[in-house]
């Protein structure tokens, strides 16, 4: 039609086979009901925080869809003005953000399933009959699968532009399903902060072993979890308390490479944090392989997790933790306790090594 505006393109559209994989890392984010969307060249990235002391964080990369384009708005560039550097630099700072909005994280998990609903309620009940079965990676398709007998649909993502609904597409058995989930204007979240470049330890082991831990604890009902790494036994230690009368659970790691794959420890490091807080990562464990545990210098502790996803690589879900405020009788108890730092680096240096 003459004078009509063309259409213009999408800012995002993408095209996969399967989606258990994505319903998979969106549910380990599941404890809040709306999360921040982020839309970037390389993937989308999925931000869920609670209460400003927990913050999830899942990534989409392009390699988990068979098609992955954008049309991201250009950057527009601004004339220097020696007069209002500042003003330019924030208005810069604004043109090159990229697409953001919220959605609500319990819509689009429900829309994920209908794709392949009924190998998905099949795989869960067992899921959820024995948690620990999770672990053979439940989106891996059986020899019974409509992937694997050939009877594949599609399932296409879409964002035609800002304010507009996030549009899913689902095509299986010559059924189509559409769904527009409705976009909310972003309250960005600041992440919380985590200083890469004060690491008081950094250790990676398999993820199993902390669901397994986590497991053993949970009918004891503790309300606190301390998390203690040191260069000296125990290495890792955790241990949980509670007002209940069941009492407490303290579980010591051994520093072998078939527990701690890597083992990095700068100085004594020992937080408590909210049980439940940590619990919530529960999920991101039962379907990673492995999991890198971090803490800084501000008591902040970092769990990545990274799922392997077959034929797609590993894929990545990062938690923080903010901890409870330590008081200074705390403080002096749990110096006498474990030790204090003078006291570990004497004992390194006396035994000539330092712990790898």
């Amino acid at each position: 039609m003459e004078g009509s505006s063309p259409v213009p393109a999408p800012i995002f559209r993408a095209v996969c086979s399967s989606t258990r994989p994505l319903y998979q890392l969106l549910k380990s984010i599941s404890f809040t009901n709306k999360i921040h969307v982020e839309i970037t060249e390389s993937g989308i990235r999925f931000a869920a925080d609670h209460a400003r002391v927990m913050q999830g964080v899942a990534h989409w990369s392009k390699s988990l869809f068979t098609s992955y384009t954008t049309n991201l708005p250009k950057p527009v560039q601004h004339r220097r003005n020696d007069d209002d550097d500042n003003e330019e630099d924030e208005d810069e700072a604004e043109d090159t953000a990229p697409p953001n909005f919220q959605i609500s994280l319990p819509a689009l998990l429900e829309t994920l399933q209908i794709f392949g609903a009924a190998e998905a309620a099949a795989r869960q009940a067992k899921a959820e009959a024995d948690p620990y079965r999770s672990n053979l990676r439940n989106y891996r398709p059986d020899a019974f699968s409509n992937q694997t007998l050939g009877m594949t649909g599609t399932c296409s993502l879409s964002y035609a532009q800002d304010g507009e609904p996030f549009s899913i597409v689902l095509e299986e058995s010559n059924v189509k399903t559409t769904c527009n989930l409705t976009t909310y204007v972003s309250e960005t979240p600041d992440d919380i902060p985590f200083d890469i470049e004060d690491l008081s330890f950094k250790i990676i082991m398999p993820a199993r072993l902390l669901l397994d831990v986590l497991s053993e604890m949970v009918p004891t009902a503790p309300e606190k979890l301390t998390v203690t790494a040191s260069r000296r036994a125990p290495y890792l230690r955790l241990a949980s308390a509670g007002a209940s009368a069941l009492g407490s659970t303290s579980v010591d790691f051994a520093k072998g490479r078939d527990v701690l794959e890597t083992f990095s420890v700068r100085e004594r490091w020992a937080q408590t944090f909210k049980f439940d807080i940590i619990k919530s990562a529960t999920e991101a464990m039962r379907i990673a392989s492995k999991v890198s545990l971090r803490g800084d210098g501000q008591g902040v502790l970092s769990m990545q997790f990274m799922v392997e996803v077959e034929g797609a690589g590993p894929s990545f879900l990062d938690f923080r933790f903010v901890p409870y405020a330590v008081q200074e009788g705390d403080e002096d108890t749990d110096e006498d306790g474990g030790g204090s730092d003078e006291d570990e680096d004497a004992e390194m240096d006396g035994n000539g090594a330092d712990a790898v």
